[in-house]
């Protein structure tokens, strides 16, 4: 197994994220020998540690919590020889070699090779209200937040994947939950929609948008929604609203020379390398990804089949 370097050494990769593909890749490169250092900003795990229940992902019948199956793949990529720090990536140098990672209060690490694998934040409205509710009734992330409202009336904003499944997990929780969609039909997984409209605690708003969200010192009670046609308007009491309507990519801090799409995504080849040879991209953040866990898996190793061949060619 090749030793980590010391503070001021190289490391042969830097892996910039801990979601599963970050980590799936340390998997690799730690059994592949390379020296590995994977920088997570929080705990590893990204987005997977708010699922309360995970039942898609291969091998596990009876599914798993995120947090759970996040702690399982860390430990796996320590046991091979990555190394797991937690560190906030503030900025990239790309036009020398080797990399240089900057971090937040001016700390640096060097890499042979680069991976981003950084994900995505959950996007914003930009309704009134949005930002004056946050954490007192608006919340992005049921998982974390929906216990607090046990037998409430809750309302989640969207009809993608993320929406119905939070609109499920609510739906144990919640007195009722109401689903404002900006279409006439879901665009979830025909299983999702299934349970989502055979349940009777669940409501749906077709063809609505969300207008204001309204509230006192209290917080949120009620939303204003908007039909998107008629452009008639209703208030909707609420006491907790939960947005599930897309993430943006983190890709802030990447310099100019490492492309991107018009969402933000981090563009790659067929072997996930990005513009700039010897840094590779995989997971949420690159353009084209499919938001799920066994994808960004996928991802993590066949962007190590490309770093590995970088490597070997230096």
């Amino acid at each position: 197994m090749t030793a980590p370097p010391g503070p001021e050494g190289v490391w042969d990769l830097v892996i910039l994220g801990g979601g599963p593909a970050g980590l799936s890749c340390a998997i690799y490169a730690g059994r592949g020998r390379y020296s590995t250092l994977l920088l997570e900003r929080m705990m590893p795990g990204g987005q997977v540690v708010l699922n309360d229940i995970i039942e898609n992902y291969p091998g596990f019948p009876e599914g798993l919590p995120g947090f759970e199956l996040a702690d399982r793949m860390a430990r796996q990529a320590t046991r091979f020889g990555a190394r797991i720090e937690t560190g906030e990536v503030t900025g990239l140098a790309v036009s020398g070699r080797p990399f240089r990672v900057m971090l937040a209060g001016g700390q640096a690490r060097l890499a042979r090779a680069l991976l981003i694998a950084t994900g995505s934040r959950p996007r914003r409205l930009g309704v009134p209200g949005e930002q004056e509710f946050l954490t007192r009734g608006v919340s992005y992330c049921a998982t974390c937040d929906g216990p607090l409202f046990a037998d409430k009336l809750l309302m989640v904003v969207g009809g993608g994947d993320t929406a119905i499944e939070e609109t499920l997990f609510l739906a144990n929780l919640a007195s009722k939950v109401t689903v404002v969609h900006r279409r006439d039909q879901l665009r979830a997984q025909r299983i999702l929609q299934e349970r989502a409209l055979a349940n009777p605690k669940i409501e749906f708003l077709w063809s609505h948008v969300l207008a204001e969200i309204m509230g006192g010192d209290e917080g949120v009670q009620a939303a204003r929604v908007k039909h998107v046609a008629t452009g008639a308007e209703r208030e909707v009491p609420v006491a907790g609203i939960f947005i599930a309507v897309g993430h943006t990519p983190h890709t802030d801090f990447l310099p100019p020379e490492v492309r991107r799409d018009d969402a933000g995504c981090v563009v790659t080849d067929a072997n996930l390398m990005t513009s700039v040879p010897g840094i590779f991209a995989a997971g949420d953040v690159r353009a084209g990804a499919y938001r799920q866990i066994a994808f960004s898996i996928g991802d993590g190793a066949l962007a190590y089949r490309g770093i590995f061949l970088y490597l070997e060619e230096q």
